[in-house]
C-alpha cells in the first residue's frame, strides 16, 4: 500500500488543480472522499466520465451544501479526517459554513487545504480567472516563445499543475508534518500565482544576474541558443537537443557529422543564429528515427519529439511502466516511486459505480 494508506481526505469538488491535488494523494495511498453536488455542475472543460483522469482512485458521495442536514453531514465527516481540499472563489466555503473556522472547530487537527488562482487575498482574489491569466501576470507566459513570436500556451501544466496542485500537495504534507508535533492543524493557502512565482525563481536569479534577457527566443533555454533547441527532419518530425556543456555539445556536432572549426563557438550569443541554421539544416538531411538511431542513448543529451500515443510506446517509458491501462484508457502511472510503500494500481472513476453513499462512508471510515 502506498505511503499515504494511513491518510483520511475530504475533497470539496471542483476542477482543475485541486482535482489533481487530491488525485496525487490518493494516488500515493490516501483514503479520498470527493464531495460533489447533487446537480452537476458544468465546471471546466467537459468530457466523458471514463476519460475525466483526475477523478480516478477515489469515490464520491453527492450532496446539496446549501441543505443544513447536508451540510452537517460533510462537517460529521470532516471531523473524523486529516485533510481537507477546497478550490471555491475566496469566501464560498465560509458563506456555506464550511470555512476553515467552521472545520476547526468540528476538527482542530485539520489540515485545510485551499486552492485559487489569484490567493485568498489581494485586488483580483474575487475575479474568475483560468491558467493562463495566472502564468501571465506572473511573467512565466512571457518568458515562453519564440523570438518574434508571440508568447507560447503550454497547455495548462506551468500554472494548474506546477504553480497549483503541486504546491498545494506539498503545502499540506508539510502541514501533517508540523501538526505531529504542535497537535493543531492549520489553513494552507497556495495560490497559482505564488506557485508559479516560486517557480521561476532560477529564472529570476538568471535574469537577475545580466545572463538573460526579457526578448523571447533569444536566451540558452528558450530556443535562443543551437544547443537547447528542436528541429525538424526531414520527414516534418522534430527532435530535440539540450547539450548544455561542452563535452555533450561535442557529442552532438560529433554525431550529426559537423566539424566544430566550421561552427561559432558554443557560447557565441551573436552568432548563435548562424550556428542554428547549419545545425537545423544537418538535421533536415535525415528522418527522427535515423537521428534517433545515431543518439539514442547517447550523452549528446537527445529525445526524439513524441506525440502522446507514442510516448506510451517508447521503450524507454514501457520498461520503467510509466503508463497503465486502466479498462482500455492509458494514463500515467502514480509518481513518484517508493522502494516500499508501493502504491496499489489507480481505480478508475467508475470503480465504485453501485455503492450507495453510505457504502462509501463506511468504508473511507475504515481507512479503506
Amino acid at each position: 500500500m502506498g505511503p499515504l494508506y494511513n491518510l483520511k481526505i475530504i475533497e470539496l469538488a471542483g476542477v482543475g488543480p485541486a482535482p489533481m491535488c487530491a488525485m496525487l494523494l490518493a494516488d500515493l495511498g490516501a483514503s479520498v472522499i470527493r464531495v460533489d453536488r447533487r446537480q452537476p455542475a458544468e465546471l471546466g472543460v467537459q468530457r466523458p466520465r471514463k476519460y475525466d483522469l483526475l477523478l480516478r482512485n477515489r469515490p464520491a458521495i453527492h450532496v446539496d451544501l446549501k441543505n443544513d442536514e447536508d451540510r452537517e453531514r460533510v462537517l460529521a465527516l470532516i471531523a473524523q479526517a486529516d485533510m481537507l481540499i477546497e478550490g471555491f472563489r475566496p469566501g464560498v466555503a465560509e458563506r456555506l459554513g464550511l470555512g476553515p473556522e467552521d472545520c476547526l472547530a468540528r476538527n482542530p487537527r485539520l489540515i485545510y487545504g485551499r486552492m485559487t488562482g489569484w490567493g485568498q487575498t489581494g485586488p483580483l482574489a474575487q475575479s474568475a480567472g483560468h491558467d493562463l491569466n495566472y502564468i501571465a501576470i506572473t511573467g512565466a507566459l512571457h518568458a515562453l516563445g519564440r523570438k518574434g513570436q508571440a508568447p507560447t500556451v503550454p497547455l495548462n501544466i506551468v500554472g494548474d499543475i506546477g504553480g497549483g496542485a503541486l504546491y498545494l500537495a506539498m503545502g499540506m504534507l508539510a502541514a501533517l508534518h508540523e501538526v505531529q508535533a504542535s497537535g493543531k492543524g492549520q489553513v494552507v493557502d497556495a495560490a497559482i500565482v505564488d506557485g508559479v512565482a516560486s517557480l521561476m525563481t532560477q529564472t529570476q536569479g538568471t535574469l537577475g544576474a545580466g545572463m538573460m534577457k526579457h526578448e523571447r527566443g533569444t536566451n540558452h533555454t528558450d530556443s535562443g541558443a543551437p544547443f537547447y533547441e528542436v528541429y525538424e527532419c526531414s520527414d516534418g518530425k522534430f527532435v530535440s537537443f539540450a547539450p548544455v556543456e561542452p563535452k555533450f555539445y561535442k557529442l552532438m556536432l560529433e554525431g550529426l557529422g559537423l566539424d566544430p572549426a566550421e561552427l561559432p563557438a558554443q557560447w557565441d550569443r551573436d552568432r548563435w543564429p548562424e550556428a542554428k541554421e547549419k545545425i537545423a539544416a544537418r538535421v533536415r538531411t535525415r528522418t527522427r528515427d535515423e537521428w534517433t538511431a545515431i543518439f539514442g542513448g547517447s550523452d549528446a543529451c537527445f529525445a526524439p519529439v513524441l506525440t502522446m500515443d507514442e510516448a506510451t510506446q517508447n521503450a524507454h517509458l514501457l520498461a520503467r511502466q510509466t503508463y497503465l491501462d486502466l479498462d482500455g484508457v492509458v494514463q500515467p502511472s502514480p509518481a513518484p516511486r517508493f522502494s516500499r510503500s508501493i502504491p496499489e494500481t489507480p481505480r478508475p472513476v467508475y470503480a465504485w459505480d453501485g455503492m450507495t453513499d453510505e457504502d462509501i462512508v463506511s468504508r473511507w471510515l475504515a481507512g479503506g
